[in-house]
């Protein structure tokens, strides 16, 4: 073989991805299939998107469309906006614009970590592994809180070595779409303190929240950032536009890490992208950012869409975690095995992504971005096959 360890290590830690992918290329094109997998959408894009992209496609200079890192007007409306939101005094030299939060998420770990640290990631979480995997750094998984899935601060402490440098929070989560609440978050900050003090090594957090903005029945949100100084957040605007494809998404710098200290991070940003492979959104995405800062996609029929499923199923017996936030509803494969279970609905024309993906073989994720029409087409088929399996 001639792949480098890193891209089998890679290769390896996203497999379940990659197969349950690979299998859905089947269902292409086919109005009969209900896709209830992964967050894309089923409807036509939001018009106030289009409209945001197409007042930026006429070139307005010679430049227009050339080499692009981060530009001030989307720095601007990001810090602003964060500014709004968090309460803290974000500045436009905190943000970095980045290909989505998956750039942005890269960027972060290999801005403060090195080849052989340790990363202490939540499961079931998102796929954190493969892209540590594919930077030689190494994944601690922690487990959220059994049957709540609410953060466990004791499992991460646990998780943390004198190797750890990173420790990863994901809220809203995905999959369980759960938001953490600050009194657990304070007490987080408190152990990564206590740690980093005990072996000598500033621990860092990774914020991933491109959710921040999907919360329903009014939930508040609290962003490490405010709690702990030596954060950093990703954010997409992929989820709140669900427009998956067009990459844009920012890391920022918690303005509460010492002025030294991010200074220096800074300075270190720019040529670090640069080598990544100049891991900037496209211009015309960068131009439309201060349009698309209060643009979302309608929470309220994501809402509606969640008590119409967690109504149903429970009614079938169905064990749930309700979501608080994300566009996701996670739950318990009836009879156990997930694989199968996710089996027998696609034989019905109905796909939702089995827990195995997320390293729980024993649950379910829905996507609640399809149709209200999808839905309940689904609804029926999810009663059926979960009475026959369980």
């Amino acid at each position: 073989m001639e792949l480098s360890d890193r891209a089998r290590a890679a290769g390896d830690a996203i497999e379940p991805v990659t197969s349950f992918f690979l299998s859905l290329r089947a269902m292409d094109g086919r109005p009969d299939v209900v896709d209830l997998t992964f967050g894309d959408p089923h409807e036509m894009p939001l018009p106030a998107l289009v409209d945001a992209i197409r007042a930026n496609l006429e070139p307005r200079s010679e430049d227009w469309f050339a080499y692009k890192t981060s530009l001030a007007p989307a720095q601007d409306a990001v810090a602003a906006g964060l500014r709004a939101e968090l309460g803290l005094d974000f500045a436009a030299a905190d943000i970095t614009m980045t290909q989505g939060a998956f750039g942005a998420i890269a960027l972060a770990f290999r801005l403060v970590a090195d080849v052989g640290d340790e990363v202490v990631v939540p499961e079931p979480g998102w796929f954190y592994a493969p892209m540590l995997r594919a930077a030689d750094m190494v994944p601690v998984r922690a487990s959220l809180a059994e049957g709540t899935f609410d953060l466990d601060v004791e499992a991460v402490a646990r998780a943390i070595t004198p190797r750890t440098r990173i420790v990863v929070v994901n809220s809203p989560a995905n999959p369980t779409g759960r938001v953490y609440g600050r009194q657990r978050l304070a007490e987080l900050a408190m152990v990564l303190d206590e740690a980093s003090a005990r072996h000598g090594r500033r621990i860092w957090l990774l914020s991933d929240e491109p959710y921040r903005r999907i919360r329903f029945d009014g939930v508040g949100f609290t962003s490490p950032a405010e709690l702990y100084p030596w954060t950093l957040v990703d954010y997409s605007y992929g989820k709140v536009l669900l427009a998956p494809g067009q990459r844009l998404g920012y890391l920022a710098l918690s303005p509460l890490i010492p002025a030294a200290v991010r200074d220096e991070l800074r300075d270190a940003i720019l040529p670090l992208q640069l080598a990544l492979g100049w891991g900037f959104p496209d211009a015309l995405m960068q131009y439309a950012v201060p349009a698309l800062e209060t643009v979302s996609i309608d929470v309220a029929a994501l809402q509606g869409r969640r008590d119409r499923a967690v109504g149903v199923l429970r009614d079938a017996g169905y064990v749930l975690t309700v979501p608080e936030g994300t566009f996701y509803l996670w739950g318990e494969a009836p009879g156990g095995d997930a694989v199968a279970f996710t089996a027998a609905l696609a034989e019905r024309g109905v796909h939702v992504l089995p827990g195995t993906v997320f390293g729980r073989p024993q649950h379910f994720r829905i996507s609640l971005t399809a149709t209200s029409d999808m839905l309940e087409r689904a609804l029926p088929v999810l009663r059926e096959v979960g009475a026959r399996v369980g």
